[in-house]
């Protein structure tokens, strides 16, 4: 899942709304990356994907009266777990080997 919420009624800066958010994936154990549009999160699951998104909304909901999130899945149940870095190793390896 890569996925971005925030909150859109606190000010032009809300990295501090999303360091929480970032804190409770690191927490839950999943593999994730963090990037500068969003956040990667790889779950064994659809249903633990969402659970995500929902505890990152729990996070926000006290804070803010209006919640922005943009949520997108590949589902690939033929793979093992790890396709976050294989995924980035596989270009990485195509890429050395044109400039070679």
């Amino acid at each position: 899942m890569n996925f971005a919420m925030f909150p859109t009624d606190q000010g032009i800066s809300v990295s501090a709304y999303v360091s929480k958010i970032v804190e409770m994936i690191s927490q839950s154990g999943f593999d994730y990356r963090l990037t500068a549009m969003g956040t990667i999160v790889e779950t064994e699951n659809v249903t633990q994907a969402f659970a995500i998104a929902e505890m990152a909304y729990d996070i926000l909901e006290p804070h803010s009266k209006r919640v922005y999130a943009t949520i997108s899945l590949d589902i690939q149940t033929n793979k093992p777990m790890g396709r976050i870095t294989k995924k980035t190793e596989s270009i990485e390896d195509k890429i050395g080997k044109l400039k070679t």
